[in-house]
């Protein structure tokens, strides 16, 4: 596949998935089925769906990325740049390790020292798009060492979010999924021991995912019964079972991580944005494309970053997202009030 197609893929894919799964936030398994039903189609507003900060964080990584030209200490300060704005466009749902760096880096805190001690899954949302733009596993490294910095310094972030954009890279190059060479770069990452727990559940969700057993099951066997947490030692395993047991199935993958319950947006934009890397857009269902209402709004990054095209100041470009924001969070805040009901 060309490379256009799978950063639109990854784009694209990490979209549809983030609003399929967002109505599921924070619900578990059993909740979610009896509230919702299965994850089929869009059901944030009137069958229709929008992104969240999933989405908008790799939209944000992907341009810095290609404005930065192989420049890693220029991506950082593109990358904060971004994020010091899209901090001012009120996104509803922003993890508190990353409005805290945020808030360091409007008070001039450079973006090696932004970052917070946090083991959040902030850093592996920004992953998969480096996985499909960076050009060698060691570039990838630096790449993703600089975007976790920004805003989690815990190794734990850094070594997940680097397993992401692994699998990442060998998904938009089309090479079959392959755990044990994720694992081995896993394990090499930055020249130092990763933490045990993560690679621990990475080798477990090799293991299951050659048994193939199902995401679900694999989660319930590694203590995520309620569901995946926003905790990236239980994120990354999850995530890279189902890419590893669908690889080329776009719905089946997206699908399975939000049945698992929990932070089932981030969970599903981060394997939709793999997967999408692997199947291109066209992989993902024409249907769940088509009522997503922002996807005008990503297809226009997609071209603007792919051509390099000069964008607009960066706060007229993000501010303008603002009426949309205040209407996504009211909608956010309704289906909030809607839990509060039956059935339970």
């Amino acid at each position: 596949m060309a490379a256009f197609e799978a950063f639109r893929g990854c784009l694209i894919g990490c979209a549809v998935a983030d609003s399929i799964g967002l109505p599921y936030e924070g619900l578990t398994a059993r909740r979610a089925s009896l509230l919702l039903g299965e994850p089929d189609r869009h059901r944030l507003i009137l069958g229709h769906g929008m992104v969240s900060d999933d989405t908008e964080h790799a939209i944000m990584t992907g341009a810095a990325f290609v404005s930065a030209k192989g420049d890693v200490d220029a991506f950082s300060r593109e990358l904060a740049k971004r994020l010091r704005w899209w901090l001012m466009a009120m996104p509803a749902g922003v993890g508190f390790a990353t409005l805290k760096s945020c808030l360091k880096l409007w008070c001039g805190v450079k973006p090696r020292r932004s970052g917070v001690r946090s083991a959040g899954n902030g850093p592996a949302m920004r992953a998969p798009v480096l996985g499909v733009l960076a050009h060698s596993a060691e570039e990838l490294e630096r790449f993703v060492l600089a975007s976790t910095l920004i805003s989690h310094t815990d190794p734990r972030s850094q070594a997940g979010a680097f397993a992401i954009a692994m699998e990442a890279f060998r998904a938009s190059r089309q090479l079959d999924p392959a755990p044990m060479t994720t694992i081995a770069a896993l394990e090499r990452f930055q020249g130092v021991e990763s933490p045990q727990p993560l690679l621990e559940s990475v080798r477990r969700a090799a293991e299951s995912a050659a048994r193939c057993e199902s995401t679900t099951d694999f989660a319930t066997s590694i203590g995520l019964h309620r569901g995946i947490s926003g905790f990236i030692v239980h994120t990354v395993p999850v995530c890279l079972h189902a890419c590893w047991l669908y690889p080329r199935d776009f719905k089946a993958a997206v699908q399975s991580v939000i049945r698992c319950g929990g932070d089932a947006g981030t969970t599903a934009a981060i394997v939709g944005g793999i997967v999408g890397a692997r199947v291109g857009a066209e992989g993902v269902p024409e249907r769940w494309r088509s009522r997503l209402l922002d996807l005008a709004w990503v297809e226009r990054w997609v071209q603007r970053t792919s051509s390099f095209e000069n964008h607009r100041p960066e706060a007229i470009a993000t501010l303008s997202r603002l009426p949309r924001n205040v209407v996504f969070a009211a909608i956010v805040i309704g289906h909030g009030f809607r839990r509060l009901l039956p059935p339970y």
